[in-house]
């Protein structure tokens, strides 16, 4: 009996008891049949992140892969961007062992196609699943052969040509990798820049001693935002446990919302390309989109979700996508997300510039976000539902359900959409002014939670 480990995205579960060494060569298996099916290339790049579990199943899904007559390469210590870089470059399937911000007994499984075209619940996982649960006929082929492959170097190469930091002023940076895979990577990024770096929690320890590694909860940037205001940096990043996120942290200390960020990007993306479309997700902030139009560009509103995403880049030739949760997706990254590289137009951005970060950001910064509120509830759709009759009406107000339900005013929006996982509604607000979003998001509150 293989246990629910199969999720929309990815596979996540406890090392032990839900995913172990037998699962883990059976998912192996099962990916080598599914890439046969899709007529995939005959090899696959593996990385793993710092859980002392990754390693062993990192071993028994290769074991798997090999089993039917594939070939691995394996990259050893990896954050996931590198991963997808490794895919990209190479040209060939991957998977990466991580459970990213999830607590130390957790791990995990990120799966990708050649040039790290995304792997989802409706693009393979499914498929892969029902071989896990099912079985594969027996393989003829002889065991395919498993080589190692450093891929550190030619990542930062990379990054660098992507971003040219040759001639920014000298910055002073506080970098908090959260014990993780930022630990690994950040040093050879960054000892080729013109940067002092203050590290933070660089050692590589998957059960994260000093907090979690999940820097959208601001409880988590504590030490980096008193470590900033203490060295008086210039900048703070925070990344996740595999570093395929990143967010900021300015020169007073202050947490800086990812749509920002976003918009920051999406203006220095578009003076290379002008025109180009750019992919906001809809809990981003309305100033995105209004950032990408000033500029000449397109803005795309998307769901919420890499596969919702990439599929949108892919189709609409979008140059860059961002998303709230602090994931950012580049085209010329193969339409990956990657922390580093999002960290790096911020670092680009600032080092041009002779502005604090704060007031580089200030054009920005034209409403005002509550975050994302979770309220546990025993039914979604009906409070969906009950939300929209008493909006809809409402003169001057839109509705419309791309993803939960999005209610928009001349001023201010929200969207509630239910989790995939648990009985909960997640609710965004957004306004123009502090005191009109604390009244929606009250109102709305009050209407979630009876």
């Amino acid at each position: 009996m293989i246990p629910n480990i199969f999720k929309a995205y990815d596979i996540r579960g406890l090392v032990g008891s839900e995913l172990t060494k037998q699962s883990a060569f059976s998912t192996g298996v099962a990916f080598a049949k599914f890439l046969e099916l899709e007529r995939e290339p005959a090899t696959v790049v593996i990385g793993e992140d710092m859980r002392p579990s990754s390693p062993e199943l990192a071993d028994a899904f290769s074991a798997g892969v090999t089993s039917q007559g594939l070939d691995v390469i394996r990259i050893g210590l990896a954050s996931t961007d590198m991963l997808y870089f490794a895919a990209g470059k190479l040209n060939l399937p991957g998977a990466m062992f991580t459970a990213s911000h999830n607590p130390a007994e957790y791990n995990g499984i990120k799966m990708c196609l050649s040039g790290a075209r995304p792997i989802g619940k409706e693009s393979g996982l499914l498929t892969i699943e029902k071989y896990v649960r099912e079985g594969v006929p027996v393989s003829m082929r002889p065991v395919g052969k498993e080589s190692q492959r450093e891929m550190l170097n030619d990542y930062v190469d990379h990054l660098l040509k992507l971003v040219d930091v040759s001639s920014i002023r000298k910055l002073n940076i506080v970098v908090d990798a959260g014990n993780g895979m930022a630990g690994h990577t950040a040093p050879a990024v960054f000892e080729k820049m013109n940067v002092n770096v203050t590290e933070m929690y660089y050692e590589l320890d998957g059960t994260f001693p000093n907090h979690e590694a999940n820097p959208i909860d601001e409880e988590n940037l504590k030490d980096l935002k008193k470590m900033v205001k203490q060295k008086g940096a210039d900048i703070g990043l925070a990344f996740d446990g595999d570093a395929d996120r990143c967010f900021l942290v300015d020169e007073n200390g202050s947490a800086v919302n990812p749509s920002l960020l976003t918009a920051l990007i999406a203006d220095r993306e578009l003076k290379k390309k002008p025109g180009s479309p750019i992919i906001y997700n809809l809990i981003s902030s309305r100033a995105v989109k209004e950032i990408v139009e000033e500029n000449g560009g397109k803005a795309l509103r998307s769901r919420v979700g890499h596969s919702f995403i990439k599929a949108m880049m892919a189709e609409s030739g979008a140059i860059f996508g961002g998303e709230h949760s602090g994931h950012f997706y580049f085209a010329d990254f193969w339409r990956a997300d990657s922390g580093m590289l999002a960290a790096l137009h911020a670092i680009a951005a600032l080092g041009e510039s002779d502005k604090p970060l704060s007031e580089l950001l200030k054009p920005y910064a034209r409403y005002v976000a509550s975050g994302e509120i979770n309220s546990k509830v025993s039914d979604s759709k009906a409070i969906m539902a009950h939300i929209k009759e008493l909006y809809g009406s409402k003169p001057g107000v839109t509705t419309d359900e791309l993803d939960g339900l999005t209610v928009n005013g001349d001023t201010w929006w929200f969207n509630v959409r239910a989790s995939n996982t648990e009985p909960l509604l997640r609710l965004n607000v957004e306004a123009k002014t502090q005191g009109e979003m604390s009244s929606v998001r009250d109102e709305v509150l009050a209407v979630i939670r009876g």
